[in-house]
């Protein structure tokens, strides 16, 4: 009689098994990566977002482009990137579904505020400026024409991850030279404690102009 249910036991384990392998091998299939522990499960699509079992993003989505030592080597970004070209400036703001911002997620106020963070994780090497160009559409500029602009900067704890950057130009104004006041303005309320880090990265992502025709 034991036998008999040894048997049985050892059957229903051996279709369990089979099940799991299928299972695994389908989300292997799909580009994801799946954790079974005791507290359920988890996968990681191929761009890099987390998911929990239920599909709920745990947070945006994560590249290694940017780098820097106080920043950390990945970066976050900030919504969704939706397009790799046919990218269209729209008047003093970038193409959102292009250059949502993204963020060195471990950044912090005390690092941001030393003087010359900046420059200890600025790596934007000219291959990904090309891109950024390539991306714009733009095959052809002049010296100090556009600049391959950081939209979060990096003194607000902003990445050098592509969906971080695009080609500003200088003119019409507000342009480029524009921007860096809004940077060194936000830079300065986060420094003194007006307003938060979070805060000023989402005013410099979402609506940079406002913040400028309210400092005048």
């Amino acid at each position: 009689m034991k036998t008999m249910k040894t048997m049985k036991t050892m059957k229903r384990q051996k279709k369990f098994g089979m099940i799991l392998s299928l299972l695994l091998l389908t989300f292997v299939l799909a580009g994801c990566t799946v954790t079974v522990g005791n507290g359920g499960s988890s996968s990681k699509s191929g761009n890099g977002s987390s998911f929990l079992g239920d599909g709920t993003p745990t947070g945006g989505n994560t590249s290694s482009n940017g780098s820097g030592s106080s920043g950390g080597s990945s970066s976050t970004t900030i919504g969704q990137r939706t397009k790799t070209s046919g990218c269209q400036i729209q008047g003093a703001y970038q193409d959102k579904q292009c250059t949502p911002g993204a963020i060195f997620p471990n950044a912090t106020k005390a690092q941001i505020c030393v003087s010359g963070y900046s420059s200890s994780v600025r790596n934007v090497p000219t291959s990904e400026k090309t891109e950024v160009y390539r991306e714009y559409g733009i095959m052809h500029h002049t010296t100090g024409q556009y600049e391959v602009d950081h939209l979060i900067s990096l003194e607000l704890g902003g990445s050098n991850d592509i969906a971080n950057l695009w080609p500003e130009a200088a003119s019409p104004t507000p342009g480029f030279h524009q921007k860096d006041q809004v940077e060194n303005y936000l830079h300065d309320q986060v420094c003194s404690g007006k307003i938060s880090l979070k805060t000023a990265q989402g005013e410099i992502a979402n609506d940079w102009l406002t913040v400028y025709k309210n400092m005048h």
